[in-house]
């Protein structure tokens, strides 16, 4: 395991929070394991794992949403990775839209999907979600994680 942590620690990855709400309120999680699924139909796919304080939530919710970072967004990733943090106290700009899924509305990509499936493997599951509603700019440069650190793409 530590070998194959240090091969994949090489390759950037995408830096994103998905999000969701239900029956106590909005509930988020970052992830680094973002990546589209197929283009007919259109999936996409983020690894989440059963650990995350948002499991329980995402394993019942018919619709999240995905959210792709900027580069000046490793705080709000941060605040988003620790366990019993305030993620959507007063230092988070967000609403929920009109089916009360959670918007991080300074996210410079965001997808609502309709969750397709839910695929155990291993300690994570793989949620697959269709895309119903795309919100992007264009602009800022993505946020990535590349040798365990935060950095972007020149």
């Amino acid at each position: 395991m530590t070998d194959l942590r240090a091969a994949l620690r090489d390759f950037p990855q995408a830096v994103g929070i998905v999000t969701a709400t239900g029956p106590d309120g909005p509930v988020g999680v970052t992830v680094s394991s973002f990546t589209s699924a197929s283009m007919h139909p259109p999936l996409i796919v983020v690894w989440i794992g059963e650990g995350a304080s948002a499991w329980p939530v995402l394993r019942t919710a018919p619709l999240f949403a995905v959210h792709l970072l900027h580069a000046g967004q490793t705080a709000l990733s941060d605040l988003f990775a620790r366990t019993g943090s305030d993620r959507f106290g007063p230092d988070t700009d967000w609403q929920p839209d009109v089916d009360g899924v959670p918007h991080l509305l300074d996210a410079p990509l965001r997808l609502v999907c309709r969750t397709a499936r839910r695929i155990a493997v291993g300690d994570h599951v793989a949620l697959v979600g269709e895309p119903l509603e795309i919100q992007h700019s264009t602009g800022a440069p993505p946020l990535v994680r590349f040798q365990g650190r935060y950095t972007s793409v020149a």
